[in-house]
């Protein structure tokens, strides 16, 4: 289990409000299964430590003045596809919650809202699972549900069988933060031919990048 006293979860804030970056530094260090590496109050800023610090879970705002939070969680998961990223914002806008959610983002945190705790979102994303405000979290089900959305994660079995074992092999290590060249080497493989299993692991499952493949997977019980 990710968070432990030895090993603490690893934490980069992100947000143009300093009192608020203050309130989350503050219950990361009261939490010993937590620890906040680092801090930024600006895309370019973020994009700077997101490079230069091993990270676990990102906490990003999506107004940043110089940008928008979306670019710095798509930056993050081009860099590390393992790592979680979670939202805290003032917005809570269906449309803004989705499009965070499609690009990679496993917790969306309403500002001024109940939801539990900062350090406790971060141990439950680590840890595999989702961290939503609990009124946000009711909508988008709602929402989800008209839409089919929930019928389909079901279908994961039949998702399996259409998967070949190599695909599944290499959509394991996908899920790890493996590259294309990292796996063709474990696999004795090119990493032409390995791109060539994750274009077909998208269009089996329907998504477009690693970490929407990687996200319904784990949804759907493929991993």
């Amino acid at each position: 289990m990710a968070g432990q006293i030895e090993k603490p979860v690893r934490v980069i804030v992100v947000d143009d409000d300093a009192h608020i970056r203050r309130v989350i530094a503050q219950e990361l260090m009261c939490d010993r299964r937590t620890i906040l590496v680092a801090e930024a109050p600006s895309l370019r800023e973020g994009k700077r430590v997101v490079r230069e610090h091993d990270f676990d879970v990102l906490l990003v705002d999506l107004n940043l003045g110089d940008g928008r939070g979306y670019d710095l969680i798509a930056y993050a998961k081009e860099l590390r596809s393992s790592v979680e990223a979670v939202v805290v914002s003032v917005l809570e806008a269906d449309d803004d919650v989705m499009r965070a959610f499609e690009l990679g983002a496993s917790g969306f945190l309403v500002k001024n809202s109940w939801f539990g705790g900062f350090a406790q979102a971060v141990l439950q994303v680590a840890n595999g699972g989702a961290s939503i405000t609990p009124s946000l979290a009711r909508r988008m089900l709602l929402r989800f549900d008209r839409g089919g959305v929930l019928r389909n994660l079901t279908s994961g079995a039949r998702t399996r069988g259409r998967l070949s074992e190599r695909e599944r092999e290499v959509l394991r290590m996908i899920s790890s933060g493996m590259t294309s060249a990292e796996i063709g080497t474990m696999l004795g493989i090119s990493h032409l031919t390995v791109n060539t299993h994750v274009r077909k692991i998208y269009s089996k499952l329907q998504v477009r990048n690693r970490a929407q493949a990687v996200r319904f997977a784990t949804a759907s019980g493929l991993l």
